[in-house]
């Protein structure tokens, strides 16, 4: 995701000055795609930007990237001696991450004299390289308009949501319903092959009643064909699954769907399935299909 919105700016004729990744061979080839640096530090690529946009994978990561200044270690914000790095910045934050940590970095953020954003995305990784993603934001009015330029330039559709906390809310209800979506499209296609109905039919079927949904569109054909290829990973939709139930649990609601389709995607991780697509959960539901340990 990272890396191709940062070719759409490019495109966009932002200025790309530095891109940071963990694997540095993936961040030195597209750094020298895009002619910028690679820097080996967090602190440097703050230090080479206005603006940093980060696109990570949990809130481990987050805490992480976003240490703060004098904690002992580099981060986004500072260098592990204590300097500070990131006085004046925008980082526009647009991992899926539960609200609690947007939450802690915005005040982390704000103590070093800068200002960031929650930017959740609902698309894919062809949206990204598009320009088309759908944008979620959360923090302060003013840093949104801040933002604005370039999320525009980022999104098919913009959608302004509320304080830091909020947009990241809205996208684990909208993770957490598209997963359950998902399951179910899995169970009803692996039924359907279970009593011998041509998928294909199935699929148009359903496409034109009651059983229709989004998921069907992204992900029913992949599911009939084996075609897992990853745009969305079942650890991650494990992940999201998981940030909804956690925030249900705080207030007191019980989510029995929710809670059995986490257990779905769980399953897939713990056999060696979680980097399939969340389409490949479709492997546990069909006859015949099972591919874990």
């Amino acid at each position: 995701m990272g890396s191709n919105m940062a070719r759409r700016l490019k495109d966009q004729g932002f200025a790309m000055t530095a891109v940071f990744d963990q694997n540095t061979e993936a961040a030195q080839a597209l750094a020298a795609e895009l002619g910028c640096a690679a820097p080996a530090t967090l602190p440097e690529v703050a230090n080479a930007a206005g603006i940093i946009l980060t696109v990570v994978s949990d809130d481990e990561a987050m805490d992480d990237i976003f240490g703060s200044v004098g904690c002992g270690c580099d981060s986004l914000l500072g260098t592990a001696s204590g300097v500070t790095v990131a006085e004046g910045k925008l980082f526009i934050n647009c991992a899926t991450v539960s609200p609690g940590t947007h939450e802690l970095v915005e005040s982390r953020v704000e103590a070093a004299q800068a200002q960031s954003l929650e930017a959740c995305m609902a698309s894919s990784i062809s949206q990204a390289r598009e320009g088309t993603l759908y944008l979620m934001c959360g923090g302060k009015p003013e840093v949104f308009e801040r933002a604005r330029p370039i999320l525009e330039k980022l999104s098919g559709s913009l959608r302004y949501i509320g304080p830091t906390g909020s947009a990241a809310r809205v996208k684990a209800l909208v993770n957490m319903v598209m997963n359950i979506n998902t399951a179910g499209l899995a169970e009803g296609l692996g039924l359907a092959q279970a009593l011998g109905l041509d998928l294909t039919m199935i699929r148009e079927v359903f496409s034109q009643t009651g059983a229709a949904s989004r998921v069907l569109v992204t992900d029913g054909e992949d599911m009939q064909n084996r075609d897992h290829a990853c745009y969305f990973s079942a650890a991650h939709a494990a992940k999201d699954s998981g940030i909804a139930l956690r925030l249900a649990r705080d207030e007191g609601l019980e989510l029995p769907l929710a809670e059995a389709t986490k257990a779905q995607y769980d399953k897939m991780v713990f056999e060696g399935l979680g980097e399939l697509d969340k389409s490949g959960i479709a492997e546990l539901t069909f006859k015949g299909r099972h591919l874990g340990v």
